[in-house]
């Protein structure tokens, strides 16, 4: 089985940014602990802060990955674009967040990607990315 994590805006400055809300691991250091977990799973991971890249990303993962763990960030609540793309491609998407989102401010109550979503993981922390894998190993 092979898996792909996609990240969205920020998320590259894991570790630094906000460590209340976010912890202080690093995805990189996360990730690696994520591949000895399921060693079973070919996982795979990408990252960009630009809406139209993670699109064409998903567009190409339809093709090479048989899942999707989509944390798309602030996107989450502002592109119809991503949210058309996970419901154009075939590959189940599971959307992740860090943090509860539905705690948060009220602009982030709302995701364009969770009705096209195989399910929604929120607020566990990166284990919320552990999680997503999961329901693509137990399924």
């Amino acid at each position: 089985m092979k898996i792909l994590i996609i990240n969205g805006p920020n998320l590259n400055l894991l570790g630094s940014r906000e460590p209340g809300t976010y912890g202080s691991q690093t995805f990189e250091d996360y990730f690696q602990n994520l591949e000895k977990k399921f060693p079973q799973v070919e996982l795979a991971s990408y990252q960009s802060n630009i809406e139209g890249e993670i699109i064409d990303r998903l567009h190409a993962a339809d093709k090479e990955f048989d899942g999707i763990v989509l944390n798309a960030a602030a996107y989450t609540h502002t592109s119809v674009g991503i949210g058309d793309a996970v419901k154009a491609i075939s590959k189940p998407v599971v959307e992740v967040h860090i943090s509860n989102t539905s705690a948060r401010e009220e602009f982030r109550h709302r995701s364009f990607i969770a009705p096209n979503a195989k399910g929604v993981i929120l607020g566990f922390g990166l284990q919320s990315y552990e999680l997503a894998v999961l329901s693509f190993t137990e399924a």
